[in-house]
């Protein structure tokens, strides 16, 4: 496929494309040595998932990803993926897939432009720069018409930004609207900074967990790059595996995620760790940007009382405010993260159908959906832990 001299080409994995070249499309920020905006879109995160089996073959998501050439220079990437399925995406079309198939089609395969079981806002259209208009126009053709000479039901942008929502739309897709919890930091110089902004109600709750958290009986510690062990992701793997099983049923990541993980991307994470006698008795895997701290996951073998809200919530805010981070995304769901100052967040994604009568169902179902996820955002910050003054502030 071409377009003015564009080259649109698939692969089937990170392999085929060296890593420089990749991240100067995902991540050209970095390219002096920064943290990458999105850690999740970088080369190195994406090969983990594919080294490791957590995607490929078994899995349901087979690797896709669009690259668009312009003679030997690669100018736009966008993270593609052939779904059988609709786990691991945290935007939920089940009842999409139900009522398609009851009309007699067939809902599987799909075509979905994501990050696998990263439930992050960040760009799926990954441009050089200087190549953004004609690599955004590229890669949307490259997608419609992999779904069109697929017979696939359907087109899927999933977090994307708001930005490429309001193009996306612009050119035709289906904009749908979703909520999440993101602690925004202010300029606070300390937590207690923080907790001044909230009702005294709710500022004596949040003291009273972090104490009764902070009394387990052991230490909390913090671990990143060079200081996070083999021993430290055999700890991490068994809680993941926990919550994986109680929440899933079948964790996604595979133990090879987080062998490759030590290997390649220690510099993009941190660990916090609750720990007795020098062993780790829960944990919180975080995903570091350059001014987002990524909330993935946690566990434990043991149950302490608000231990989960302090290594997950209150830490990650802590190391949010010393390194003068704008916010922490603490992934999807959870309105017990909004007593802890973590306030609604429209996330968005664009959807397409070839087909016309399922495409304006869809389409009729969105409308009433988006005026609903509005309402409640709404809602739910007036009922956020902040003095009235300070939720006009966040909004």
């Amino acid at each position: 496929m071409t377009d003015h001299k564009l080259e649109i080409r698939l692969i089937e994995s990170l392999d085929a494309i060296a890593a420089q070249d990749w991240d100067a499309c995902a991540c050209p920020e970095a390219a002096d040595g920064q943290r990458p905006f999105d850690p999740f879109t970088t080369h190195r995160f994406l090969r983990a998932l594919e080294h490791s089996g957590s995607v490929g073959e078994g899995t349901g998501w087979i690797a896709r990803h669009i690259t668009v050439w312009q003679k030997d220079t690669l100018i736009a990437v966008a993270p593609f993926y052939i779904k059988l399925h609709s786990q691991g995406e945290y935007v939920f079309d089940h009842s999409w897939a139900n009522a398609y198939e009851r009309a007699g089609g067939r809902y599987y395969p799909k075509f979905q432009g994501a990050v696998p079981f990263t439930p992050a806002t960040g760009r799926r259209f990954l441009t050089r720069p200087g190549f953004e208009a004609e690599g955004c126009a590229a890669i949307m053709q490259g997608a419609v018409q992999v779904t069109a000479d697929n017979n696939f039901s359907s087109l899927h942008f999933t977090f994307c930004t708001e930005e490429e929502a309001i193009a996306g739309k612009d050119m035709g897709l289906l904009h749908r609207t979703g909520q999440q919890f993101h602690w925004v930091n202010t300029g606070y110089a300390s937590f207690d900074d923080f907790l001044t902004g909230l009702s005294s109600r709710k500022r004596k709750n949040i003291r009273k967990e972090r104490a009764k958290a902070q009394a387990f009986g052991g230490e909390i510690r913090t671990y990143s790059g060079k200081n996070i062990r083999c021993e430290h992701w055999d700890a991490m793997w068994q809680f993941y595996q926990d919550t994986g099983v109680r929440k899933w049923g079948t964790p996604y990541l595979t133990r090879a995620f987080f062998d490759a993980a030590h290997e390649t991307l220690r510099d993009d994470i941190l660990l916090i760790f609750a720990e007795r006698d020098g062993m780790p008795v829960a944990g919180a895997m975080n995903v570091m940007g350059q001014d987002v701290l990524f909330g993935r996951y946690w566990g434990c073998v043991e149950d302490h009382d608000s231990l989960h809200f302090e290594l997950c919530y209150y830490q990650a805010m802590d190391h949010a405010i010393a390194c003068g981070l704008s916010r922490v995304e603490a992934g999807a769901q959870g309105e017990h993260k909004l007593a802890r100052g973590y306030l609604p967040t429209e996330t968005h994604s664009l959807h397409w159908m070839p087909d016309s009568g399922f495409s304006d169902a869809v389409a009729r179902y969105l409308v009433e959906e988006r005026r609903a996820v509005s309402e409640e955002v709404e809602i739910l910050t007036a009922y956020g832990p902040f003095r009235k003054t300070q939720v006009e502030e966040h909004e």
